[in-house]
């Protein structure tokens, strides 16, 4: 098996197992700042409204390849009620991210990344996330400040998401790379797996994360991996 130039790897339930988002918490937390809210409306009937609008996205219909941009998706639902905030958009959806969701590194994942540093092998990020671009970069730097990755691509600051080959193209562009060069790692079979074997990108399904859902089978010959120390194994024999 001969080592790749770059790996790339999947964020939520791969780099990181995130568990389930407390969507109440996230907006009590964000109408604390609220400076203007003429209907005097309540966390939990806000947090119903938005839940049923999330519902409706063509995101969540069937498995869009078209991302929403969380700014867009929060304008909608703050100014249908009049609310105005003493934090920017930014710092709302920052806000309304910390108190809603939580995550621990997966299972040796930093020692998989820092052999992959030694050895030489670049590393970067693709990740479906309607959260700003410099959201997911912070979280990474929070829960993983020992990295070096190139590149961390949010889905909603480039309109496509995956299983889309332009999000990994844009990848491969962006790393200077052809596909046989690279691997992408994620626990997704659809987005992940199948998504970067049509790209002609070697994909490694990782199965290890706890909020890992089983999806069925790949379409495509795969690596598979339960835990990141497989991985260090295999690369440490070449």
């Amino acid at each position: 098996m001969n080592l790749p130039e770059m790996i790339i790897f999947d964020y939520g339930q791969t780099l990181v197992y995130e568990k389930p988002y407390d969507v109440l918490s996230g907006i009590t937390s964000v109408l604390e700042h609220a400076i203007v809210n003429p209907d005097n409306v309540e966390a939990e009937e806000l947090t119903a409204f938005a839940n049923e609008i999330f519902a409706e996205t063509v995101r969540y219909k069937s498995l869009s390849t078209i991302e929403i941009h969380n700014l867009n998706f929060q304008n909608y639902v703050y100014e249908y009620f009049g609310l105005e905030f003493d934090k920017s958009p930014l710092e709302i959806e920052r806000l309304f991210e910390n108190a809603s969701s939580s995550a621990d590194p997966t299972n040796n994942i930093e020692s998989l990344l820092q052999l992959l540093h030694e050895k030489g092998i670049r590393t970067s990020v693709i990740s479906n996330m309607s959260f700003s671009g410099p959201m997911l970069k912070e979280r990474i730097n929070n829960y993983i400040p020992n990295h070096n990755f190139e590149f961390i691509l949010a889905s909603s600051e480039y309109v496509y998401r995956k299983p889309d080959r332009r999000i990994f193209e844009l990848a491969l562009k962006k790393a200077r790379l052809q596909p046989q060069q690279v691997w992408y790692c994620g626990d997704n079979v659809i987005c992940d797996v199948d998504g970067s074997a049509n790209c002609g990108i070697y994909p490694v399904w990782y199965k290890g994360s706890p909020g890992m859902i089983n999806e069925g089978q790949p379409n495509n010959p795969c690596l598979e991996i339960n835990d990141w120390s497989e991985l260090i194994e295999i690369l440490s024999k070449d």
